[in-house]
């Protein structure tokens, strides 16, 4: 395997690693460098891969000045790296919200965390200011969250639009292949809310999507939210309807 490194944005790096044998068409794992007087990366990558991650990271800056990180939610593949991450960069703090602070993170980090309150911004300098919004339990995780990147119009979007294969870059449909990741892998926890909670993500009218397993989407990211929250909400039906037979039938 190999980190291959790309800027999706002005400043925002994209440093993806393609497993090729998980899922019907490999699947890729992705995280992002938000350049600054204080960088932050966004999500840390597996404890496994951290080798090929830093090396990566080392070709755009050197590793030891990260200043912030952050992630979605607390997974092996969000977070799994981030004390390696840290015992590299001495002045790095990792940043999240109070439910991923107060329930994870303050254990897990081997230096106090920065709690981040929902739509807190960080000012990491050089014109970037990133804002943490609360997306709880959407796609999945009590503690989830994504972060937008205001100058640029680039959201950090975690597992949203999950998909499969090792397309670095589009302008084209990103739903299909998200509605088709969800059919295989159900990662998600469906709940009333989820649709709404996409569709507030919307009114930020983003240019960029920054998909953790998937490509980096340049185009209408609001169409493209309201589209897989539309979808979330058939879902919901479809099980609601579901139950209901269930229950006529018992």
């Amino acid at each position: 395997m190999e980190t291959k490194v790309s800027e999706i944005a002005d400043g925002i790096f994209r440093l993806s690693t393609f497993v090729p044998d998980l899922g019907p068409k490999g699947f890729n794992f992705n995280q992002f460098l938000v350049m600054g007087d204080e960088p932050l990366m966004f999500h840390t990558g597996l404890r496994k891969m951290f080798g090929l991650n830093r090396d990566a990271l080392a070709k755009i800056l050197p590793p030891e000045k990260l200043r912030w990180i952050s992630f979605g939610h607390f997974e092996a593949d969000e977070c799994g790296a981030m004390n390696e991450w840290l015992a590299l960069a001495p002045n790095a703090v990792a940043a999240h919200g109070q439910t991923g602070a107060n329930v994870s993170l303050n254990d897990f980090s081997d230096r106090p965390a920065r709690t981040l309150a929902n739509g807190e911004v960080i000012d990491i300098g050089q014109g970037k200011r990133l804002r943490f919004i609360d997306t709880p339990h959407t796609p999945h995780g009590w503690d989830a969250g994504v972060m937008y990147e205001e100058s640029t119009g680039t959201l950090l979007s975690g597992d949203l639009f999950t998909q499969f294969g090792d397309t670095p870059f589009t302008t084209g449909d990103i739903v299909g292949a998200a509605i088709e990741a969800e059919d295989f892998f159900k990662y998600s926890a469906l709940n009333p809310m989820m649709g709404s909670t996409i569709r507030s993500l919307a009114g930020l009218n983003p240019k960029t999507l920054a998909l953790m397993h998937g490509p980096a989407f340049e185009g209408d990211g609001a169409a493209a939210l309201k589209a897989l929250a539309a979808d979330y909400d058939r879902r919901l039906s479809n099980e609601w309807l579901d139950t209901q037979a269930l229950l006529n039938a018992a």
